[in-house]
């Protein structure tokens, strides 16, 4: 079944690893066949992976969007998920779930769930999620 993205004006994604920005109206998008997809809201820019939980999701995005780089992302995602357990054993249930779904090749499963990642962070230090 096609993934339809609708893409308000001026609004960027990434596909394949490839940068679109809708330089006009509002439009709709029909992918009719696999692609590796993040849309504004999921990307991390490189400036903002300042803290463990997002260094290890700038990681895996970059894991997901860049497939020639892939191997070596996931090396310094599982260094950065290793080191998280090391400091906060308790996300050690949340971290084996992210490491499982690496290892079936899901990951934009695993990218999404570090999002919880980040989330128990900002609960351990007490510094706001976004």
């Amino acid at each position: 079944m096609p993934l339809r993205i609708k893409l308000p004006a001026n609004d960027k994604l990434i596909i394949n690893g490839a940068v679109l920005e809708n330089g006009g109206d509002a439009t709709i998008l029909v992918v009719h066949n696999r692609a590796d997809i993040l849309r504004r809201k999921e990307i991390m820019q490189e400036d903002d992976a300042k803290t463990p939980a997002r260094l290890v999701y700038y990681s895996l995005q970059c894991a997901y969007m860049f497939e020639d780089m892939r191997a070596d992302y996931l090396n310094i995602c599982d260094k950065y998920l290793t080191s998280y357990i090391q400091a906060a054993a308790s996300a050690t249930p949340l971290i084996e779930e992210i490491r499982e779904m690496i290892g079936n090749g899901q990951l934009y499963r695993a990218l999404k769930r570090s999002h919880e990642l980040i989330k128990h962070e900002s609960i351990r230090l007490g510094t706001p999620v976004g």
